[in-house]
């Protein structure tokens, strides 16, 4: 009887480290995912979020080409 009741408690308990495993593979995969996507917009806004630099026309008469 009494190890009829250890086998029961043990399967309860791989199922319950089971379920827990499955969700914390799930959440690790959705913030990989999520993180992926931040990154991807992050990327895009660095690299289109710089000003241009001004051109300056260069005077040929300035042989020193100072502003």
């Amino acid at each position: 009887m009494l190890f009829l009741i250890k086998t029961k408690t043990m399967e309860i308990n791989w199922i319950v480290i089971g379920i827990v495993a499955f969700f914390v593979i799930i959440l690790v995969v959705i913030t990989i995912k999520k993180n992926q996507k931040e990154k991807k917009k992050l990327i895009d806004l660095l690299n289109n979020d710089f000003k241009k630099a001004e051109e300056n026309e260069v005077n040929p008469d300035d042989s020193a080409n100072e502003k």
